[in-house]
Protein backbone atom coordinates (compact mmCIF):
# COMPACT_ATOMS: atom_id res chain seq x y z
CA UNK A 1 0.00 0.00 0.00
CA UNK A 2 1.48 3.15 -0.91
CA UNK A 3 0.83 6.58 0.97
CA UNK A 4 0.47 9.91 -1.52
CA UNK A 5 2.67 12.61 0.34
CA UNK A 6 2.57 16.17 -0.61
CA UNK A 7 6.05 16.10 -1.66
CA UNK A 8 5.80 13.54 -3.91
CA UNK A 9 4.18 16.09 -5.90
CA UNK A 10 7.19 18.50 -5.57
CA UNK A 11 9.67 16.16 -8.03
CA UNK A 12 9.56 13.74 -10.70
CA UNK A 13 7.98 10.24 -9.30
CA UNK A 14 10.35 7.41 -9.97
CA UNK A 15 8.64 4.71 -12.65
CA UNK A 16 9.04 2.15 -10.14
CA UNK A 17 6.76 4.61 -8.11
CA UNK A 18 3.78 5.22 -10.64
CA UNK A 19 3.81 1.55 -12.06
CA UNK A 20 3.40 0.21 -8.09
CA UNK A 21 0.28 2.37 -8.23
CA UNK A 22 -2.91 0.82 -9.71
CA UNK A 23 -5.31 3.14 -12.25
CA UNK A 24 -7.11 4.07 -9.20
CA UNK A 25 -3.80 5.47 -7.31
CA UNK A 26 -2.68 6.72 -10.51
CA UNK A 27 -5.62 9.56 -10.89
CA UNK A 28 -5.86 10.09 -7.62
CA UNK A 29 -2.23 10.79 -7.56
CA UNK A 30 -2.77 13.39 -10.22
CA UNK A 31 -5.71 15.21 -8.68
CA UNK A 32 -3.25 15.68 -6.01
CA UNK A 33 -0.30 16.55 -7.82
CA UNK A 34 -2.94 19.06 -9.67
CA UNK A 35 -4.12 20.39 -6.56
CA UNK A 36 -0.98 21.07 -5.02
CA UNK A 37 0.49 22.91 -8.14
CA UNK A 38 -2.59 25.06 -8.46
CA UNK A 39 -2.76 25.98 -5.00
CA UNK A 40 1.02 26.90 -4.99
CA UNK A 41 0.41 29.16 -8.44
CA UNK A 42 -2.24 30.61 -6.33
CA UNK A 43 0.32 32.07 -3.64
CA UNK A 44 2.97 32.59 -5.89
CA UNK A 45 0.65 34.95 -7.87
CA UNK A 46 1.68 38.45 -7.87
CA UNK A 47 -0.74 41.47 -8.21
CA UNK A 48 0.27 44.97 -9.21
CA UNK A 49 -1.74 46.11 -6.18
CA UNK A 50 -3.61 44.76 -2.99
CA UNK A 51 -5.94 46.23 -0.94
CA UNK A 52 -5.62 44.64 2.40
CA UNK A 53 -7.89 43.66 5.15
CA UNK A 54 -10.88 46.13 4.14
CA UNK A 55 -14.15 45.90 4.93
CA UNK A 56 -15.48 45.22 1.13
CA UNK A 57 -18.63 46.95 -0.03
CA UNK A 58 -20.61 46.26 -3.14
CA UNK A 59 -24.14 47.59 -3.63
CA UNK A 60 -24.91 45.13 -6.18
CA UNK A 61 -24.10 41.64 -5.26
CA UNK A 62 -24.49 43.12 -1.48
CA UNK A 63 -21.04 42.23 -0.51
CA UNK A 64 -20.36 43.43 3.21
CA UNK A 65 -17.73 42.26 4.45
CA UNK A 66 -13.61 41.66 4.84
CA UNK A 67 -11.88 41.18 2.30
CA UNK A 68 -8.21 41.23 0.26
CA UNK A 69 -8.90 42.94 -3.36
CA UNK A 70 -5.62 42.20 -6.35
CA UNK A 71 -5.54 44.27 -8.67
CA UNK A 72 -3.95 44.03 -12.13
CA UNK A 73 -3.79 45.70 -15.20
CA UNK A 74 -6.40 48.67 -14.06
CA UNK A 75 -8.98 45.66 -13.06
CA UNK A 76 -9.95 43.96 -10.29
CA UNK A 77 -8.84 40.52 -10.47
CA UNK A 78 -9.39 38.93 -7.36
CA UNK A 79 -11.76 39.64 -3.77
CA UNK A 80 -10.57 36.53 -1.45
CA UNK A 81 -10.94 36.32 2.02
CA UNK A 82 -7.56 34.35 1.93
CA UNK A 83 -4.29 36.33 1.51
CA UNK A 84 -3.34 37.98 -1.35
CA UNK A 85 0.49 38.82 -3.16
CA UNK A 86 1.11 42.21 -4.54
CA UNK A 87 4.19 44.10 -5.60
CA UNK A 88 2.39 47.20 -3.70
CA UNK A 89 -0.26 46.88 -0.51
CA UNK A 90 -2.18 48.98 0.93
CA UNK A 91 -3.22 48.07 4.48
CA UNK A 92 -7.18 49.10 5.11
CA UNK A 93 -8.27 47.57 7.99
CA UNK A 94 -10.86 49.90 9.94
CA UNK A 95 -11.67 50.82 5.81
CA UNK A 96 -14.52 50.87 3.41
CA UNK A 97 -13.36 49.80 0.38
CA UNK A 98 -15.88 50.66 -1.65
CA UNK A 99 -16.58 51.88 -5.79
CA UNK A 100 -15.55 55.32 -7.21
CA UNK A 101 -18.08 57.82 -6.71
CA UNK A 102 -19.65 58.41 -10.08
CA UNK A 103 -20.98 62.03 -10.83
CA UNK A 104 -23.22 62.53 -13.75
CA UNK A 105 -23.65 66.29 -13.21
CA UNK A 106 -20.38 67.87 -13.20
CA UNK A 107 -19.24 71.47 -14.82
CA UNK A 108 -16.26 72.09 -13.24
CA UNK A 109 -13.58 70.26 -15.51
CA UNK A 110 -10.53 72.03 -14.80
CA UNK A 111 -7.22 70.37 -12.86
CA UNK A 112 -8.51 72.38 -9.49
CA UNK A 113 -12.20 70.98 -9.67
CA UNK A 114 -10.65 67.51 -10.43
CA UNK A 115 -8.37 67.27 -7.30
CA UNK A 116 -11.14 68.30 -4.97
CA UNK A 117 -13.35 65.95 -6.20
CA UNK A 118 -10.73 63.29 -5.88
CA UNK A 119 -10.73 64.13 -2.46
CA UNK A 120 -14.49 63.56 -2.29
CA UNK A 121 -13.90 60.10 -3.53
CA UNK A 122 -15.00 60.33 -6.92
CA UNK A 123 -13.28 58.55 -9.81
CA UNK A 124 -15.68 59.62 -12.68
CA UNK A 125 -17.21 63.33 -13.05
CA UNK A 126 -19.38 63.88 -16.28
CA UNK A 127 -20.78 66.90 -17.88
CA UNK A 128 -24.19 65.48 -18.51
CA UNK A 129 -26.84 68.64 -17.41
CA UNK A 130 -26.16 70.68 -20.47
CA UNK A 131 -23.00 69.38 -22.18
CA UNK A 132 -19.68 70.32 -23.63
CA UNK A 133 -20.46 72.86 -26.47
CA UNK A 134 -17.74 71.36 -28.81
CA UNK A 135 -17.55 67.65 -28.05
CA UNK A 136 -14.37 66.52 -29.89
CA UNK A 137 -12.99 69.56 -28.35
CA UNK A 138 -13.39 68.70 -24.89
CA UNK A 139 -12.59 65.24 -25.29
CA UNK A 140 -9.08 66.14 -26.83
CA UNK A 141 -8.21 68.52 -24.47
CA UNK A 142 -8.69 66.28 -21.55
CA UNK A 143 -6.80 63.43 -23.04
CA UNK A 144 -3.48 62.40 -20.77
CA UNK A 145 -4.22 65.38 -18.15
CA UNK A 146 -7.20 63.96 -16.39
CA UNK A 147 -6.61 63.14 -12.80
CA UNK A 148 -10.16 61.20 -12.94
CA UNK A 149 -12.28 59.76 -16.05
CA UNK A 150 -14.55 62.22 -17.62
CA UNK A 151 -17.03 62.68 -20.50
CA UNK A 152 -20.06 64.61 -21.61
CA UNK A 153 -23.33 64.80 -23.67
CA UNK A 154 -23.66 66.70 -26.62
CA UNK A 155 -25.37 70.05 -25.39
CA UNK A 156 -28.58 71.44 -27.15
CA UNK A 157 -28.25 74.86 -25.65
CA UNK A 158 -24.96 75.03 -27.04
CA UNK A 159 -26.60 73.26 -30.88
CA UNK A 160 -29.51 76.01 -30.77
CA UNK A 161 -27.10 78.76 -29.79
CA UNK A 162 -24.89 78.09 -33.05
CA UNK A 163 -27.66 77.43 -35.21
CA UNK A 164 -28.90 80.85 -34.14
CA UNK A 165 -25.57 82.60 -34.92
CA UNK A 166 -25.09 83.15 -31.63
CA UNK A 167 -21.93 79.95 -31.25
CA UNK A 168 -21.13 80.56 -27.25
CA UNK A 169 -18.00 81.78 -26.37
CA UNK A 170 -14.71 79.67 -25.42
CA UNK A 171 -14.98 78.11 -22.00
CA UNK A 172 -18.85 78.59 -21.35
CA UNK A 173 -21.65 76.53 -21.23
CA UNK A 174 -24.56 78.83 -21.02
CA UNK A 175 -25.82 81.59 -23.40
CA UNK A 176 -26.62 85.41 -22.55
CA UNK A 177 -30.38 86.02 -22.50
CA UNK A 178 -30.87 86.87 -25.97
CA UNK A 179 -32.60 86.19 -29.31
CA UNK A 180 -30.85 82.92 -29.64
CA UNK A 181 -32.67 81.88 -25.72
CA UNK A 182 -35.59 83.40 -26.22
CA UNK A 183 -37.27 82.70 -29.60
CA UNK A 184 -38.50 79.92 -31.11
CA UNK A 185 -36.85 77.86 -33.82
CA UNK A 186 -37.86 77.71 -37.04
CA UNK A 187 -38.69 74.18 -39.05
CA UNK A 188 -35.65 74.31 -40.33
CA UNK A 189 -33.60 75.65 -37.87
CA UNK A 190 -34.59 72.83 -35.77
CA UNK A 191 -33.63 70.24 -38.25
CA UNK A 192 -30.44 72.06 -38.20
CA UNK A 193 -30.35 71.67 -34.30
CA UNK A 194 -31.02 68.04 -34.58
CA UNK A 195 -28.05 67.93 -37.14
CA UNK A 196 -25.34 69.40 -34.98
CA UNK A 197 -26.47 66.89 -31.84
CA UNK A 198 -26.29 63.77 -33.98
CA UNK A 199 -22.70 65.04 -35.23
CA UNK A 200 -21.60 65.32 -31.38
CA UNK A 201 -23.67 62.02 -30.62
CA UNK A 202 -20.79 60.37 -33.79
CA UNK A 203 -18.18 62.37 -31.73
CA UNK A 204 -18.74 60.78 -28.68
CA UNK A 205 -21.50 62.28 -26.74
CA UNK A 206 -23.11 60.17 -23.96
CA UNK A 207 -26.54 61.66 -24.60
CA UNK A 208 -28.34 64.79 -24.85
CA UNK A 209 -27.99 67.48 -22.56
CA UNK A 210 -30.63 69.78 -22.48
CA UNK A 211 -31.26 73.25 -20.20
CA UNK A 212 -34.30 74.02 -21.03
CA UNK A 213 -34.44 76.64 -18.88
CA UNK A 214 -31.88 78.54 -20.18
CA UNK A 215 -33.65 78.70 -23.94
CA UNK A 216 -37.49 79.42 -22.94
CA UNK A 217 -37.72 79.95 -26.70
CA UNK A 218 -37.81 76.12 -27.40
CA UNK A 219 -41.62 74.99 -28.05
CA UNK A 220 -42.78 71.87 -26.98
CA UNK A 221 -42.56 70.81 -30.32
CA UNK A 222 -38.45 71.67 -30.56
CA UNK A 223 -38.19 69.72 -27.11
CA UNK A 224 -40.20 66.72 -28.48
CA UNK A 225 -37.59 66.52 -31.44
CA UNK A 226 -34.58 66.74 -29.76
CA UNK A 227 -36.01 63.53 -27.68
CA UNK A 228 -36.28 61.94 -30.92
CA UNK A 229 -32.98 62.43 -32.05
CA UNK A 230 -32.43 60.89 -28.26
CA UNK A 231 -34.47 58.18 -28.87
CA UNK A 232 -33.04 57.33 -32.46
CA UNK A 233 -29.58 56.51 -31.26
CA UNK A 234 -30.84 55.04 -28.22
CA UNK A 235 -29.25 57.36 -25.46
CA UNK A 236 -30.74 59.23 -22.75
CA UNK A 237 -31.86 62.90 -22.25
CA UNK A 238 -30.32 64.53 -19.33
CA UNK A 239 -32.47 67.57 -18.60
CA UNK A 240 -32.58 70.91 -16.68
CA UNK A 241 -36.12 71.23 -16.57
CA UNK A 242 -37.95 74.18 -18.33
CA UNK A 243 -39.10 76.37 -14.90
CA UNK A 244 -39.12 76.23 -11.42
CA UNK A 245 -41.92 77.33 -9.06
CA UNK A 246 -45.68 76.91 -8.70
CA UNK A 247 -47.16 79.87 -10.21
CA UNK A 248 -48.89 78.22 -13.35
CA UNK A 249 -48.47 78.06 -16.69
CA UNK A 250 -44.85 77.39 -15.90
CA UNK A 251 -45.03 75.35 -12.43
CA UNK A 252 -42.19 72.73 -11.81
CA UNK A 253 -45.30 70.19 -11.82
CA UNK A 254 -46.08 70.99 -14.93
CA UNK A 255 -42.09 71.34 -16.18
CA UNK A 256 -41.84 67.58 -14.95
CA UNK A 257 -45.04 66.69 -17.20
CA UNK A 258 -43.64 67.93 -20.11
CA UNK A 259 -40.19 66.08 -19.63
CA UNK A 260 -42.04 62.99 -19.07
CA UNK A 261 -44.59 63.61 -21.84
CA UNK A 262 -41.81 63.55 -24.17
CA UNK A 263 -40.38 60.58 -23.11
CA UNK A 264 -43.28 58.59 -23.24
CA UNK A 265 -43.95 60.04 -26.84
CA UNK A 266 -40.76 59.29 -28.23
CA UNK A 267 -39.27 56.29 -26.18
CA UNK A 268 -36.17 58.10 -25.15
CA UNK A 269 -34.57 57.24 -22.18
CA UNK A 270 -35.26 60.44 -19.43
CA UNK A 271 -32.93 61.40 -16.56
CA UNK A 272 -34.22 65.13 -14.88
CA UNK A 273 -31.25 66.81 -12.96
CA UNK A 274 -31.04 68.16 -9.64
CA UNK A 275 -34.58 68.32 -8.71
CA UNK A 276 -34.46 69.04 -5.54
CA UNK A 277 -33.16 72.59 -6.83
CA UNK A 278 -35.86 72.86 -10.26
CA UNK A 279 -38.76 71.26 -7.86
CA UNK A 280 -37.91 73.19 -4.94
CA UNK A 281 -40.67 73.00 -2.12
CA UNK A 282 -42.76 70.71 -4.81
CA UNK A 283 -39.65 68.10 -4.99
CA UNK A 284 -41.52 65.32 -3.76
CA UNK A 285 -44.82 65.79 -5.48
CA UNK A 286 -42.40 65.66 -8.67
CA UNK A 287 -40.77 62.77 -7.79
CA UNK A 288 -44.16 60.93 -7.15
CA UNK A 289 -44.67 61.83 -10.65
CA UNK A 290 -41.53 59.91 -12.13
CA UNK A 291 -42.37 57.07 -9.94
CA UNK A 292 -45.82 56.87 -11.40
CA UNK A 293 -44.36 57.34 -15.26
CA UNK A 294 -42.00 54.36 -13.56
CA UNK A 295 -44.64 52.16 -12.78
CA UNK A 296 -45.76 52.37 -15.96
CA UNK A 297 -42.43 51.08 -17.81
CA UNK A 298 -41.25 54.58 -18.87
CA UNK A 299 -37.64 55.33 -18.70
CA UNK A 300 -36.88 58.19 -15.93
CA UNK A 301 -34.67 58.99 -13.24
CA UNK A 302 -33.33 61.56 -11.25
CA UNK A 303 -30.46 63.14 -8.64
CA UNK A 304 -29.86 65.81 -5.96
CA UNK A 305 -27.60 67.36 -4.28
CA UNK A 306 -27.03 67.72 -0.32
CA UNK A 307 -27.24 71.56 -0.31
CA UNK A 308 -30.13 74.27 -0.30
CA UNK A 309 -28.61 76.85 -2.59
CA UNK A 310 -28.01 76.36 -5.96
CA UNK A 311 -26.15 78.46 -8.55
CA UNK A 312 -26.01 80.21 -12.51
CA UNK A 313 -25.00 82.49 -14.38
CA UNK A 314 -27.17 85.32 -13.41
CA UNK A 315 -27.16 86.91 -17.02
CA UNK A 316 -28.53 83.87 -18.15
CA UNK A 317 -32.38 83.19 -19.20
CA UNK A 318 -33.57 81.94 -15.98
CA UNK A 319 -33.08 85.69 -14.64
CA UNK A 320 -35.71 87.13 -17.57
CA UNK A 321 -38.75 89.10 -15.67
CA UNK A 322 -40.62 87.48 -13.80
CA UNK A 323 -37.99 85.53 -11.87
CA UNK A 324 -39.23 86.74 -8.32
CA UNK A 325 -42.33 85.73 -8.43
CA UNK A 326 -41.73 82.22 -9.81
CA UNK A 327 -39.04 81.10 -7.66
CA UNK A 328 -40.85 83.27 -4.62
CA UNK A 329 -37.62 84.69 -3.77
CA UNK A 330 -35.99 88.33 -3.71
CA UNK A 331 -32.60 90.39 -4.59
CA UNK A 332 -31.24 89.45 -1.16
CA UNK A 333 -31.56 85.64 -1.96
CA UNK A 334 -29.02 85.59 -4.49
CA UNK A 335 -25.62 86.02 -3.26
CA UNK A 336 -21.90 86.30 -4.86
CA UNK A 337 -19.58 83.47 -4.09
CA UNK A 338 -17.06 84.01 -2.03
CA UNK A 339 -17.46 87.37 -0.93
CA UNK A 340 -20.96 86.86 0.59
CA UNK A 341 -22.47 90.13 -1.28
CA UNK A 342 -26.32 89.55 -1.03
CA UNK A 343 -27.54 91.53 -4.08
CA UNK A 344 -29.53 94.65 -4.62
CA UNK A 345 -31.90 95.31 -6.98
CA UNK A 346 -29.70 97.62 -8.04
CA UNK A 347 -26.42 95.50 -7.94
CA UNK A 348 -28.46 92.64 -9.56
CA UNK A 349 -29.58 94.84 -12.90
CA UNK A 350 -26.08 95.95 -13.47
CA UNK A 351 -24.82 91.95 -13.18
CA UNK A 352 -27.66 90.85 -15.13
CA UNK A 353 -26.82 93.21 -18.08
CA UNK A 354 -23.43 92.59 -18.29
CA UNK A 355 -21.64 91.08 -21.37
CA UNK A 356 -19.14 89.28 -18.47
CA UNK A 357 -20.82 85.69 -17.53
CA UNK A 358 -21.19 86.18 -13.45
CA UNK A 359 -22.55 82.94 -11.28
CA UNK A 360 -24.34 83.77 -8.28
CA UNK A 361 -25.90 81.59 -5.43
CA UNK A 362 -29.76 81.19 -5.54
CA UNK A 363 -30.94 80.69 -1.75
CA UNK A 364 -34.22 79.21 -2.47
CA UNK A 365 -34.50 76.38 -0.79
CA UNK A 366 -35.43 74.53 2.19
CA UNK A 367 -33.27 72.28 4.64
CA UNK A 368 -36.53 70.01 5.60
CA UNK A 369 -37.11 69.55 2.35
CA UNK A 370 -33.99 68.18 0.76
CA UNK A 371 -33.31 66.24 4.28
CA UNK A 372 -36.45 64.52 2.72
CA UNK A 373 -34.83 64.09 -0.70
CA UNK A 374 -31.67 62.46 -0.38
CA UNK A 375 -33.02 59.44 1.21
CA UNK A 376 -35.39 58.98 -1.33
CA UNK A 377 -34.69 55.25 -3.22
CA UNK A 378 -35.16 57.22 -6.67
CA UNK A 379 -32.81 59.62 -5.90
CA UNK A 380 -29.18 58.93 -6.95
CA UNK A 381 -26.27 61.74 -5.52
CA UNK A 382 -24.95 63.89 -7.96
CA UNK A 383 -22.97 67.17 -7.29
CA UNK A 384 -24.09 69.92 -10.02
CA UNK A 385 -20.20 70.81 -9.45
CA UNK A 386 -18.41 73.69 -10.31
CA UNK A 387 -16.19 76.57 -8.45
CA UNK A 388 -18.13 79.08 -6.29
CA UNK A 389 -19.97 76.71 -4.45
CA UNK A 390 -19.49 74.19 -1.94
CA UNK A 391 -21.08 70.81 -3.53
CA UNK A 392 -18.10 71.18 -6.03
CA UNK A 393 -16.00 70.10 -3.09
CA UNK A 394 -17.84 68.04 -0.99
CA UNK A 395 -21.25 66.28 -2.27
CA UNK A 396 -20.32 63.02 -1.56
CA UNK A 397 -18.67 63.32 2.04
CA UNK A 398 -21.72 65.60 3.18
CA UNK A 399 -23.83 62.54 2.31
CA UNK A 400 -21.77 60.09 4.32
CA UNK A 401 -21.60 62.75 7.47
CA UNK A 402 -24.77 63.99 7.17
CA UNK A 403 -27.16 61.38 6.02
CA UNK A 404 -25.36 57.94 7.00
CA UNK A 405 -23.45 59.04 10.44
CA UNK A 406 -25.35 61.35 11.87
CA UNK A 407 -29.03 61.83 10.50
CA UNK A 408 -29.06 58.05 10.15
CA UNK A 409 -31.62 58.27 7.26
CA UNK A 410 -29.44 56.43 5.33
CA UNK A 411 -27.60 53.19 5.56
CA UNK A 412 -24.07 53.00 4.04
CA UNK A 413 -24.99 50.73 1.92
CA UNK A 414 -27.40 52.46 0.42
CA UNK A 415 -25.70 55.74 0.43
CA UNK A 416 -22.65 53.60 -1.53
CA UNK A 417 -25.55 52.50 -4.06
CA UNK A 418 -26.59 56.13 -4.90
CA UNK A 419 -23.31 57.33 -5.60
CA UNK A 420 -21.88 54.39 -7.50
CA UNK A 421 -24.38 51.84 -8.87
CA UNK A 422 -27.46 53.81 -9.77
CA UNK A 423 -25.39 56.60 -11.61
CA UNK A 424 -23.53 53.79 -13.37
CA UNK A 425 -26.68 51.83 -14.36
CA UNK A 426 -27.77 55.09 -15.63
CA UNK A 427 -24.54 55.23 -18.04
CA UNK A 428 -25.32 51.53 -19.28
CA UNK A 429 -28.09 52.99 -21.39
CA UNK A 430 -25.36 54.48 -23.70
CA UNK A 431 -21.82 53.24 -22.95
CA UNK A 432 -20.77 49.44 -22.28
CA UNK A 433 -18.33 50.97 -19.95
CA UNK A 434 -20.46 51.87 -17.20
CA UNK A 435 -21.27 48.09 -17.24
CA UNK A 436 -17.54 48.26 -15.56
CA UNK A 437 -17.84 51.12 -13.34
CA UNK A 438 -19.71 51.42 -9.60
CA UNK A 439 -19.12 47.78 -8.73
CA UNK A 440 -16.45 46.16 -6.62
CA UNK A 441 -16.54 42.78 -8.49
CA UNK A 442 -14.06 40.47 -10.43
CA UNK A 443 -13.49 42.44 -13.84
CA UNK A 444 -14.67 45.52 -12.83
CA UNK A 445 -12.63 48.42 -13.24
CA UNK A 446 -10.42 49.35 -10.12
CA UNK A 447 -11.94 52.98 -9.54
CA UNK A 448 -12.35 52.24 -5.96
CA UNK A 449 -12.27 54.66 -2.95
CA UNK A 450 -11.06 53.81 0.58
CA UNK A 451 -12.30 56.16 3.37
CA UNK A 452 -12.72 55.98 7.25
CA UNK A 453 -16.13 55.85 7.21
CA UNK A 454 -15.80 57.49 10.93
CA UNK A 455 -14.10 60.95 9.77
CA UNK A 456 -15.12 61.20 6.24
CA UNK A 457 -16.49 64.60 6.22
CA UNK A 458 -16.97 67.96 3.78
CA UNK A 459 -15.00 71.04 4.57
CA UNK A 460 -16.30 72.99 2.23
CA UNK A 461 -18.32 76.05 3.25
CA UNK A 462 -20.32 78.86 1.07
CA UNK A 463 -17.42 81.28 2.31
CA UNK A 464 -14.49 78.72 1.34
CA UNK A 465 -16.14 76.23 -1.37
CA UNK A 466 -13.16 74.59 -2.59
CA UNK A 467 -11.86 73.11 0.72
CA UNK A 468 -11.18 69.49 0.29
CA UNK A 469 -13.04 66.67 2.04
CA UNK A 470 -11.08 64.49 5.04
CA UNK A 471 -11.56 60.88 5.00
CA UNK A 472 -10.41 59.61 1.91
CA UNK A 473 -7.52 57.75 2.88
CA UNK A 474 -6.60 56.52 -0.97
CA UNK A 475 -8.67 56.34 -4.21
CA UNK A 476 -7.54 54.06 -7.47
CA UNK A 477 -8.72 55.52 -10.99
CA UNK A 478 -8.21 52.67 -13.26
CA UNK A 479 -6.00 50.86 -10.47
CA UNK A 480 -3.55 53.90 -10.32
CA UNK A 481 -3.22 55.49 -6.69
CA UNK A 482 -4.47 59.23 -7.11
CA UNK A 483 -4.90 59.90 -3.00
CA UNK A 484 -2.37 57.81 -1.32
CA UNK A 485 -2.44 58.10 2.62
CA UNK A 486 -4.52 61.39 2.29
CA UNK A 487 -2.39 63.15 0.44
CA UNK A 488 -2.99 64.10 -3.85
CA UNK A 489 -0.49 62.09 -5.89
CA UNK A 490 1.66 64.73 -8.03
CA UNK A 491 1.45 64.32 -11.99
CA UNK A 492 -0.40 61.33 -11.85
CA UNK A 493 -3.19 61.63 -14.70
CA UNK A 494 -5.34 58.35 -15.30
CA UNK A 495 -8.64 59.75 -15.96
CA UNK A 496 -10.17 57.81 -19.64
CA UNK A 497 -12.90 59.19 -21.27
CA UNK A 498 -16.32 57.64 -21.45
CA UNK A 499 -17.77 57.98 -24.79
CA UNK A 500 -20.90 56.84 -26.47
CA UNK A 501 -21.82 54.65 -28.94
CA UNK A 502 -20.85 56.88 -31.47
CA UNK A 503 -17.39 56.54 -31.26
CA UNK A 504 -15.70 54.02 -30.78
CA UNK A 505 -13.07 53.41 -27.67
CA UNK A 506 -9.61 53.20 -27.98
Amino acid sequence: MYVIEEGMCQSTPTPAIIAGFGAPMRKLFLSVCLLTIASTLAVAQQYDLVLEGGRVMDPESGLDGVRNVGIREGKIASISVAPLSGRHTIRAAGLVVAPGFIDLHQHGQELASQRVKAFDGVTTALEMEIGAPDVTQFLKSKQGHSIIHYGTTASHVAARSLVFGAPLPDGTILPKSGPATDQPATPEQIERIQQRLRDELDAGALGIGMGIEYTPGATRLEVIDVFRVAAERKVPVYTHMRSAGRIEPGSAIQSTEEVIGAAAITGAALHIVHINSTCLSDSLVCISLIEGARARGLDVTTEAYPYIAGMTAINSAVFNPGWREKLGIDYGNLVMPGTGEHLTKERFEELHNSSKEQWILIFANRQETVDKIIPNPLIMIASDGAEGHPRNAGTYSRVLAQYVREKKTLTLMDALRKMTLMPAQMLERSTPAGHQKGRLQESADADIVVFDPQTITDRSTFDKPMEPSVGVRYLLVGGTPVIDEGKLVPEVFPGRALVGPGRPVK
